[in-house]
């Protein structure tokens, strides 16, 4: 079952820049790598469509990782993700110069995170967001915790509950309904 702060909701209401750190969260966290060497990814169809319906929606998208993958900057691409910021060991500073050269507060952004490593950007965004299996400190401070697992549809629910926030999920829904 999710888990929601009180405020919540009009944090979420809030949000223009959605971030999502990719290992852990738009994936299960197990890293895969081919007899080459070559990193591979598993992403789930479900948290795909969630973040591209998000996007549509007007909210912004990006991605803060600290690996670096080309499997990663292909999904990106799929998913019309305007920012894809890998291989960053500072997520704290990039976050920073992503909000200054967007000319955002740190109150738009919601971040979605998974590990102790995510807890600068966590702590600082107005709206954060993990998953259920996240260590205990990285869940304490979140305003909502996902229900689904990691690379299993915790994204999407993410997703879909800052569509509802600001009232955009309807609008997406009868999309699909005419």
């Amino acid at each position: 079952m999710a888990s929601a702060s009180p405020d919540a909701l009009e944090r979420a209401r809030r949000v223009k820049l959605m971030i999502f750190d990719v290992d852990g969260v738009l994936t299960d966290g197990n890293l895969w790598y081919s007899p080459t060497g070559e990193e591979m990814k598993a992403f789930h169809a479900f948290d795909g469509h969630g973040v591209k319906m998000l996007g549509e929606s007007g909210v912004r998208l990006a991605l803060l990782t600290g690996r670096k993958s080309a499997a990663v900057a292909a999904r990106a691409r799929e998913l019309g993700i305007e920012h894809v910021l890998q291989g960053v060991e500072d997520k704290r500073g990039r976050y920073q110069a992503l909000l200054k050269d967007l000319r955002l507060q740190a109150g738009d952004t919601g971040y979605m995170g998974d590990d102790l490593v995510d807890l600068p950007v966590l702590t600082r965004c107005g709206f954060a967001c993990t998953v259920p299996g996240a260590p205990e400190e990285v869940r304490q401070r979140a305003h909502y915790v996902a229900a689904a697992p990691a690379g299993r549809g915790a994204a999407r629910e993410v997703c879909e509950y800052v569509m509802r926030a600001q009232g955009s999920f309807e609008r997406a829904l009868a999309g699909y309904l005419k």
